[in-house]
Formats: C-alpha cells, structure tokens, sequence
C-alpha cells in the first residue's frame, strides 16, 4: 500500500485530485486499505453537506492565503523587510527565493488544495439547487484564484486542474489565465443579477463572514475584480481604460462596501485570528523599510508629513518613525532608536497588550476596499486623458483611505488614536497631496495607491510595481513613478542580475511531482522568477 500510495502521489498539484486518485485507487488495493478508505461509509460522518457550508473556510483562504505569501511579497515590494542578523540580507530581501522550500506557495496551494475541490462541489450544489446567489458567489471566487494565483506565478494549471484521470497536468498560458478570469466574471455579474430560483439571502447570509449574503455586494465586488483585471493590461495595445472606469462605476460605492473577514480569535490554536496578529506569531521580526517610511514622513509629497504615519507604522522606542534600510539594515542605530514590530513593540507582545492598524488579532481583514479601486479609476482616466474624473477618483481614494486606517485601529481598541477631522482637513488641503486636475501626476495615484494597500494587497502592489518596471519613469515628471525605490543592491545569486518577475510554482506539487510540466515552460532554470509574465508585457 505505501508504494500505491507513494505512486499516487506523484504529480497531483491539488488535494482534490490526491483524493480522487485515492478513492479510484481503492479497487486495487488490499482489504485492509480498503476499510481504511471507505470514510463515507461511516455512519456517524455525512456524506454530503448543504451547498452554504462550504463557505466557511474558502472565505477564510480567501482573506488569509494572500497574507501568507505577503511575507515574502511584501519584501519584494519593500512594503517590510525581514532583517537577517548578519552581513548579507535574507533571500527574498534580495528579490530571490528559498530552494525545496513551499515559500511563496500558499496561494497556490490554496486555490489547488483547500479551496479547490470545495468550491467546485459547492458551485455544483449551487447551480443543481438553483442557488444563483450563491453560484455567483463561486464564480467571482474562482476568478479571483486564477487571477491571484496567475499574477503571482504566471502560467499556472487551469483546463487540467481537476481532471481525476490525470497524473501529469500542463500549464496554460497566462493569457488564457486572464480570459478564463473575465469568463467567469461575466458569469459571476449575471448569476448574481438574477432573483429567481432559491436565491436566498438567509441561506448565505449564516455562513457568509464578508457580506452577510448580501448578493449586491456580491455583485459589486464582482466588478471591482474585473476593472482590476482589466486595468492590469495597461501595458498592451487591447487596454481599454473606459471600460476600467465603468467597472469601477459599478463597484463599490464608498468604504461600507468593502469586502472584510472577521476574525474571532476565540480558539485555542489560534486560526481563526488575523495573521498577522500577535497570536499567530507570523510577523514578529518583521520591520518597516526606509521606503515606505519615506511615502509618509513627506519625504516623497512635498515634506508634507501624512497623519497616516503613527497610526499604520511602528515608532522606535525613542517615539521617532524610522525605517530599515534593505541592504545594510540600520546603520548602528542605539537600540533606543531601532524600529519597533508592528505591534508597537521591540519583542513580543503580552497578552492583553494592544497591537496597531492592522495587525491585531480580531482585525476585520481587506480582500478589496473603496480606496483600491479608487485608485484604479483614478489611473485608468489618467492614462484616458479625463483628468477631471482622475482628481475626484484619485481624491476619493486618499480621503477614503483615511477612514479605512481610522475604522481598522477600532477593530480591537488598538494603540493609534483616531486622525481627527481636523488633521484629515489640513492634510488633504495640501497641493503637494491634492492637486489640480491638469498637475495630477501618475506618481502621486500610483504612491498614494501603495500606501492604501500597504500590509494588505501584497499582490496588487506587486503587479503595479511589475507594470512599471520597479523604477519605470512618470512621462509627466521624468522622474520615477515610484520616488526613491530602488532595487537591493546585492540580488540573489539565481536572479543573474536580473529582477524578480514572478515566484516559482509551488515546490512540493510541482518541482517534486510535476517537473515534466514545468520544463515545457521554462521552470526548472535556477532564474525562472525572473522571467517576465506575459500580462506586464506589451
């Protein structure tokens, strides 16, 4: 049994087709295995469960899987470092990887493995039962996983993802990958439009975490995704930014609509807390970087210091803002003087001790707010020559923003008091942070949308940096779109000095079971992440 099953094994990227293998594999194997596999012949188990249950846990991935990855995402970006103890900075601070190691792979993971097979079966249960709602539902889920999973790795498994009869699966191009994405948001907008059949918001509504089934917001999440998806095709000759702007239109109305889990943080292991929560331990040694610091102290908009500054980063314990340079950490800064975690604390952090923004343990968690799309209009008119909608898009995005720091600090009663309308008056009445509409610049929506997705919207931020080159330059200026980024100074060693394009597949699915597949596209060369992904190309 141990090498059927060891056979088995080989090249299933997914649990759902690990399962499936083992449950077709049962007819071969001996009369022990067999009892040993026959789980639904349990009496005391269900065989099937109602299409709502599923819910639960695939929103839980949802919210969490992103924030996985961001821990080595986020160093990609310089949204945080995580400094090394020694002369030479850690592997992914250098825009690398970790070898034989599954970093990196927790969305690929999620939408192969623990989403998966659940939500196929709960889209079957839901379109059997006439449950357009909840069908929906599925839909815009799906397309939220191949579009994350897609701008993360780039050619991913999609037409052989859950075909049970296969032990090898080939990657689909990523432009495949972005028309899947929109076919089954067009799918998600009509579902979710309809009224008839068992569409029940009640039904959703007990096990629905983000919305409550609310099927409107539903909906309009379903079109922020697409003018997301749309806006990323910036760089090629089919971008159409009206259409980028009329899905933003038709999306969420204003921060009420933003799509939030709620976490408890009631259980003893701790997973049903935020993740990066004081709890989960998941962010303890992390630090903030010189570069974000600098889109805030007024360093980057005119010396205008943002009140957002000591309500999102950590302070010294001196009470001054600081933040860790990628390549040579602090400089022999006193230890007074080093930068906090993000708790707000040198250490770890005592029970019944209050955290910061949004690394407390009961935080309600971003999957996608106001202020993202926002800027995702205000990028799309900019680019379209409608300066005016540019301005009112681009300001709402740094207003609304605003209220999104102040809502998350009141999560959990964390440290950071609440910026007044006062301070909120005075900042955005600076130029040098609200313009004119014929001054705005790229730079200012592009840096304004990375502080509003900072520690949150990992891969958005990625693919906005990726679309612009890292140091790519504003056509208005001249100067970077993002001011004072610069790429580590001593690059991974497989990156042969090129820059990060993409994480490798995750290891234990597919460089240890389906190497065959990676060859055929290139991933089996040591500097496979850095070759460019087919959306960032013109």
């Amino acid at each position: 049994m141990r090498q059927t099953m060891r056979t088995i094994r080989a090249t299933r990227p997914v649990r759902a087709l690990l399962q499936g293998a083992l449950l077709a594999g049962a007819l071969l194997l001996p009369a022990g295995c067999q009892e040993w596999l026959d789980v639904n012949d349990n009496p005391n188990a269900p065989q099937t469960v109602s299409a709502n249950l599923y819910l639960p846990p695939i929103l839980h991935w949802v919210a969490t899987s992103e924030q996985f990855d961001g821990r080595f995402i986020g160093r990609y970006t310089q949204n945080w470092t995580l400094p090394s103890g020694g002369a030479t900075p850690s592997t992914w601070d250098r825009m690398g990887y970790d070898p034989l190691s599954d970093n990196g792979g927790q969305l690929w993971r999620d939408v192969y493995w623990n989403i998966g097979q659940n939500l196929v079966d709960m889209m079957t249960k839901a379109e059997a039962e006439q449950r357009w709602d909840l069908l929906g539902i599925g839909y815009a889920i799906k397309a939220w996983g191949w579009l994350k999973v897609t701008d993360v790795h780039g050619e991913l498994i999609i037409k052989q993802a859950f075909d049970q009869t296969r032990f090898s699966f080939d990657y689909d191009t990523q432009e495949f990958a972005y028309q899947e994405v929109l076919r089954l948001l067009d799918l998600a907008i009509a579902n979710l439009k309809r009224t008839d059949g068992a569409v029940d918001a009640t039904y959703i509504a007990r096990y629905d975490r983000v919305y409550s089934g609310d099927r409107t917001k539903w909906l309009r999440f379903a079109y922020g995704l697409k003018a997301m998806a749309l806006n990323h095709y910036s760089n090629k000759a089919a971008y159409r930014p009206q259409d980028v702007i009329d899905n933003v239109d038709l999306a969420f109305a204003s921060n009420a609509d933003d799509a939030l889990l709620s976490y408890t943080s009631i259980s003893s292991d701790n997973s049903d807390g935020n993740f990066w929560g004081p709890k989960r331990q998941n962010i303890q040694s992390y630090r903030q970087t010189n570069f974000v610091l600098s889109l805030l102290n007024g360093t980057v908009f005119g010396g205008v210091v943002d009140p957002r500054l000591s309500r999102m980063l950590a302070p010294s314990p001196d009470g001054q803002f600081r933040g860790w340079d990628i390549n040579s950490g602090t400089l022999g800064l006193p230890t007074t003087q080093l930068p906090n975690n993000f708790w707000g604390y040198a250490g770890g952090l005592g029970a019944g001790q209050p955290s910061r923004y949004l690394f407390a343990d009961k935080n309600r968690f971003p999957i996608m707010t106001y202020s993202q799309l926002q800027f995702i209009k205000a990028e799309a008119a900019l680019r379209l020559g409608n300066r005016a909608v540019a301005l009112a898009a681009y300001t709402n995005g740094v207003s609304s923003h605003i209220d999104f720091v102040n809502a998350r600090n009141l999560d959990e009663a964390q440290t950071p008091p609440q910026i007044t309308a006062a301070e909120k008056s005075a900042f955005l009445a600076s130029p040098a942070i609200i313009p004119t509409a014929a001054t705005l610049t790229l730079t200012q929506v592009m840096t304004q949308k990375y502080i509003a997705q900072w520690a949150w919207g990992h891969v958005e931020t990625w693919m906005d940096l990726r679309r612009y080159s890292y140091t790519g330059r504003d056509p208005a200026t001249g100067g970077q779109v993002y001011p004072g980024f610069a790429t580590p100074t001593n690059l991974y060693p497989d990156n042969n000095g090129k820059i990060v394009q993409r994480i490798r597949a995750r290891y234990n699915s597919e460089y240890v079971w389906n190497r065959a597949g990676l060859d055929v596209i290139g991933g089996l060369a040591l500097d496979f992440h850095t070759k460019p992904i087919w959306i960032t190309q013109p």
